[in-house]
């Protein structure tokens, strides 16, 4: 059997890097943390990222089942319903979305927000099975960033979402609602679990100091071994004090606003008002 073959595109403006995971034998493939461009500046979208994905599903004769979110993003507009409507597949994340949505619902005041995951339509638990063409694969539950974080397993591949950035720029951040540094700890002992040789796809990657190049793409090995924050050397306790001394340093992502309030719906924009136009809401001294 053929390895699962990824190819990652890279949005800078985002930091952020979506993958299509296709099996060569059968063609179908899965489409990992797609992205929506949104100007902060003008509040205008694009579907320029996502328009090169599928682009790129046609020129290989690709058949998507999978469009894959990780997690709720802070940090960019998911192209989830976009893709779906051009390429079809099923949109999937944790089935802990619930608990965040729950959150957010408050802070954005969304009276119309369904708490329940239906958004979606798959909800994924620790344990599931899933498949992309002949590949078999599983999810680990891997919360900690946020309530809602999981890992793909398909086949010697891990899509981990934040939960792990490259070795030498460490982990996730764990102050957003829901997040905790210990259960960040513990999730990624259940990476490190996997085999040594499999591969891990971060979501995103800033250039560590030092680092002239990006990079998204390492080994359990690598991490277990390098990771600046939570290699085999460092304890569950040393590992919350550093985690949450440096995530109080921390600002806001800047399209946390924007991001999460889209992420929630699964990507849906909300519906237009009287005068053709839709908005999104700023809530003032709260996040």
């Amino acid at each position: 059997m053929s390895p699962l073959a990824v190819t990652a595109f890279f949005d800078e403006a985002t930091f952020t890097v979506t993958y299509v995971a296709a099996d060569p034998e059968t063609g179908r493939a899965a489409i990992v943390d797609p992205v929506l461009d949104y100007e902060p500046a003008s509040g205008r979208t694009s579907t320029a990222s996502a328009d090169e994905v599928i682009a790129f599903v046609g020129s290989n004769g690709l058949t998507v089942d999978w469009i894959l979110e990780t997690h709720v993003h802070a940090d960019h507009v998911t192209a989830a319903p976009y893709l779906q409507e051009k390429l079809g597949g099923r949109i999937a994340i944790g089935g802990n979305v619930a608990a965040v949505q729950e959150t957010f619902k408050g802070i954005y005041n969304i009276e119309d927000l369904a708490t329940d995951g239906t958004q979606f339509d798959q909800l994924f638990v620790d344990g599931d099975e899933i498949r992309v063409g002949s590949i078999a694969g599983t999810i680990i539950g891997t919360p900690g960033h946020t309530p809602a974080c999981i890992t793909y397993v398909v086949g010697d591949a891990a899509f981990v979402g934040d939960t792990l950035f490259m070795p030498d720029f460490g982990t996730a951040r764990t102050d957003f609602p829901g997040g905790d540094a210990g259960m960040l700890y513990d999730s990624i002992q259940k990476i490190f679990a996997l085999p040594d040789d499999t591969r891990l796809f971060m979501c995103h990657d800033y250039k560590a100091p030092g680092r002239d190049t990006y990079a998204w793409e390492t080994t359990v090995a690598e991490q277990r071994s390098n990771n600046i924050h939570v290699n085999g050397n460092v304890s569950r306790d040393e590992f919350v004090a550093l985690r949450e001394s440096r995530d109080a340093e921390l600002g806001m992502p800047k399209l946390i606003i924007p991001s999460i309030q889209v992420n929630v719906r699964a990507g849906h924009l909300p519906d237009a008002e009287s005068n053709g136009v839709r908005y999104l809401k700023i809530p003032l001294d709260v996040l």
